[in-house]
């Protein structure tokens, strides 16, 4: 009997190992990156990233505004690849995220950013790399090696170490607490793999994504591997935007997935998950407070923000088995690559 176990699979169940591996071995290393983020006093923080390396900076974004009060941007790597342009980062901090480290455009950009007078850090699983090479700090997320086109490790192990970096930063007692139980919490969440979610989407081949703050980016890494995974043409939005428009295409039965953290949102998110419960839609939402939506289990940390982490594990359990059902192949997604190099 040959082992039917997908590639994906296998890394999702990793994804403990991974994290408590790299609290283990890349805690000193990123305490120090700390000091002297803390020292350098910057600004204003820029991130360079793209696909789900860009949804950690999402994720780091909200982590900072709420947690530092330092305004995050996001720079298009093209800036410095195609248009050849300089930036004036002298007060700033960037961090460039790429789990392979070797995206001629990343790598482009986070010369131009240190070359600007940022702080530059590089957050890859290829500490060799050339992204590492232009960028004056690196952590290794420890990730190990990942063969599945689609990320899990990687992205997990990229928003687990930037957020290690902010509690150094800001010594926060209570986040470095709950980042070194979290390996526990995310076996839980590995084991959930929402099945009545699986039957609601069914056949159907669009779908909603939604979330506010830091969840808001799991929910858009969520609609990315609805794509890469199942071909479902999954949109995200925040909670707060969906009504504005995009609820136009909502329909009876139209499948919602609402990621809600225990946080500030997760009220405004049951709000809406109630109004579009009221349109007909099929709503699903990760909180013990589902109003007239369907409640999924879920795994809870000590802090507000790890919560919106285990749902990402539970999510990619879930749609590594929504590709399984539709009889696609999740380690080998049509027309993609693992490494995709941008100019």
């Amino acid at each position: 009997m040959t082992d039917q176990t997908t590639q994906m699979r296998r890394e999702i169940e990793e994804i403990p190992r991974a994290v408590e591996r790299l609290i283990t071995d890349g805690s000193a290393e990123i305490a120090r990156i700390a000091e002297a983020a803390r020292a350098a006093d910057p600004g204003v923080v820029a991130t360079v990233a793209r696909g789900s390396s860009d949804h950690a900076c999402t994720f780091l974004k909200y982590a900072c505004e709420l947690e530092l009060g330092l305004p995050v941007a996001s720079i298009g790597p093209s800036v410095a690849s195609i248009y050849g342009a300089r930036l004036r980062l002298a007060d700033g901090l960037c961090l460039s995220v790429s789990q392979s480290g070797r995206s001629p455009d990343i790598v482009a950009m986070a010369r131009a950013a240190r070359d600007g007078g940022a702080l530059s850090v590089a957050v890859t699983n290829d500490a060799s790399s050339p992204l590492a090479d232009a960028s004056e700090h690196t952590i290794d997320i420890h990730a190990g090696p990942e063969r599945s086109v689609a990320a899990t490790k990687t992205f997990i192990t990229s928003v687990v170490s930037t957020l290690m970096l902010l509690a150094h930063w800001t010594a926060d007692r209570t986040l470095l607490a709950a980042l070194h139980d979290l390996p526990e919490a995310l076996e839980g969440a590995c084991a959930l793999d929402w099945p009545e979610l699986r039957a609601a989407i069914g056949e159907h081949q669009s779908l909603f994504t939604l979330g506010r703050g830091p969840s808001w980016a799991i929910s858009n890494e969520a609609a990315l591997k609805f794509k890469e995974t199942c071909q479902i043409h999954a949109e995200s939005y925040s909670a707060a935007e969906v009504l504005h428009g995009p609820v136009s295409i909502v329909e009876e039965g139209f499948p919602v997935l609402c990621l809600a953290a225990a946080d500030a949102a997760e009220a405004s998110v049951l709000s809406v998950a109630d109004q579009l419960t009221d349109k007909g839609a099929r709503v699903f939402v990760t909180s013990d407070m589902p109003g007239k939506a369907t409640a999924l289990p879920h795994v809870r940390t000590r802090h507000y923000l790890t919560d919106p982490i285990t749902l990402a594990v539970s999510f990619y359990a879930m749609v590594e088995r929504v590709a399984a059902d539709r009889g696609i192949d999740p380690d080998t997604p049509r027309h993609l690559l693992k490494v995709t190099e941008t100019v």
